[in-house]
């Protein structure tokens, strides 16, 4: 699943092509699609045309477009991007992609955006824009979702409080949304590495400073996994150009199971994680002795 940089490289992308524009047609090729907007295919595009793009915002992992005056409460189109979603610009002449689910046209005639999904896990749907629990407006759907370490608005200390407040394993709080939003199952393996803390430290336990070293860390190799363009692992994450990221070579530890740790060269260790993996150095960090179950 794409997690907070390879968002913010798509909702860069969409800002600059897609921002001021009024949508002409919108159409909806596989329904699907739109499975999440419970008033159907036909309402969804009324929805959309005639409308213009006036914001392309993200919290966490969450992503939308802002239809019109977004400060008086209008609408936004909400994008799950799922496993394989991508949001892509493209010149209408292009020939369509075989995965293509939603198009949308706009009145200035110049290009097009597609979203294009091949196992259909994401999807677009129209929401009102909400006062969210963190502060600003954001769609119904995600109103519960934390503020992430990289806005600007993000409270740190807070966050530190409420994760020592979860009474469970650090990566499980970590990966909680409603805790702290936008790190997933990568960027926690890679902070837990910086910060030299296992997943399974409970969080009762946890200092303070531990907590702003990890959620420091967190930030920090986000932020250049953004500069690199996301974390790629196959053709399915790409930008709205359709180029993907590399920032799998800089990993340390995600997916390195059984090299040479790059601090201290011990091999890393892969251990089943809530139906995915977690990946560690033994040496540097120690499972705790009364881990969290």
């Amino acid at each position: 699943m794409p997690e907070l940089p390879e968002v913010e490289v798509v909702r860069r992308g969409l800002a600059d092509h897609v921002l001021g524009r009024k949508v002409a047609e919108a159409t909806v090729a596989h329904p699907r699609a739109v499975r999440r907007h419970v008033e159907g295919t036909a309402d969804f595009a009324a929805r959309l045309v005639g409308h213009t793009i006036s914001g392309v915002r993200r919290r966490g992992k969450y992503l939308w477009l802002e239809l019109d005056h977004a400060d008086d409460g209008d609408d936004a189109v909400l994008a799950h991007l799922g496993m394989s979603g991508q949001m892509l610009v493209a010149d209408a002449d292009r020939p369509d992609e075989t995965h293509l689910r939603v198009r949308l046209r706009f009145a200035d005639a110049g290009p097009e955006l597609r979203f294009v999904d091949q196992r259909t896990f994401g999807g677009l749907s129209v929401h009102p824009l909400v006062p969210a629990a963190g502060g600003g407006l954001v769609p119904a759907p995600v109103a519960h979702i934390a503020r992430d370490p990289m806005d600007p608005a993000f409270d740190l200390d807070e966050a530190v409080a409420a994760i020592r407040r979860r009474r469970t394993g650090l990566k499980r709080a970590l990966l909680d949304q409603t805790v702290v939003s936008g790190i997933g199952n990568i960027y926690a393996d890679e902070a837990l590495w910086r910060a030299r803390l296992h997943g399974a430290r409970p969080t009762e336990s946890l200092t303070r400073g531990q907590g702003r070293a990890v959620l420091g860390a967190a930030t920090a190799v986000m932020a250049e996994a953004l500069t690199a363009g996301g974390t790629s692992f196959d053709a399915l994450y790409v930008n709205v150009n359709g180029a993907s990221g590399y920032f799998d070579r800089s990993l340390a530890v995600y997916g390195q199971a059984d090299r040479p740790c790059p601090r201290c060269g011990t091999p890393i260790r892969r251990d089943a994680f809530m139906n995915r993996s977690s990946y560690t150095c033994p040496r540097c960090q120690p499972r705790p002795r009364n881990p969290h179950p």
